[in-house]
């Protein structure tokens, strides 16, 4: 492991996702997980996060658009926060899940909807300002 590159993804990924989210995540890993984990830290957030081509903001779009496609409402839920905090508003937010109703499917489409509404929701509940 690249040390420098994983203190990078480590602290890409509590900017991106929140500490307190990211904290919750490592303080469950096991020695079984521990390697995967490592590996996003170090590779999704310290080699491809980090890089200049595209801003933070575009790149929480196309995170909430290929995890429509994939069906990873999980991670859809995650990303959502985590497009709030790189800029994005509702209305982008929409535009980018309805473009996937097109390409990936409306029951994908919907569900996604129904995630990131219910975070959106919860986001404001928690104080937090969502344009």
């Amino acid at each position: 492991m690249d040390q420098a590159r994983f203190e990078a993804g480590l602290a890409t990924r509590k900017e991106v996702l929140g500490a307190e989210h990211v904290e919750r995540s490592l303080a469950k890993v096991t020695d079984f997980s521990r390697p995967v984990q490592e590996l996003v830290t170090e590779y999704c957030w310290g080699e491809v996060w980090t890089r200049d081509g595209l801003e933070r903001k575009t790149r929480s779009l196309l995170n909430l658009v290929m995890l429509t496609a994939l069906n990873r409402m999980h991670e859809l839920g995650v990303h959502v926060r985590g497009a709030v905090r790189n800029g994005c508003t509702q209305a982008e937010i929409q535009e980018a899940m309805l473009q996937t109703a097109v390409y990936c499917g409306v029951p994908a489409a919907l569900e996604s909807f129904r995630v990131a509404e219910r975070v959106l929701t919860e986001l404001q509940a928690e104080g937090i300002e969502v344009p």
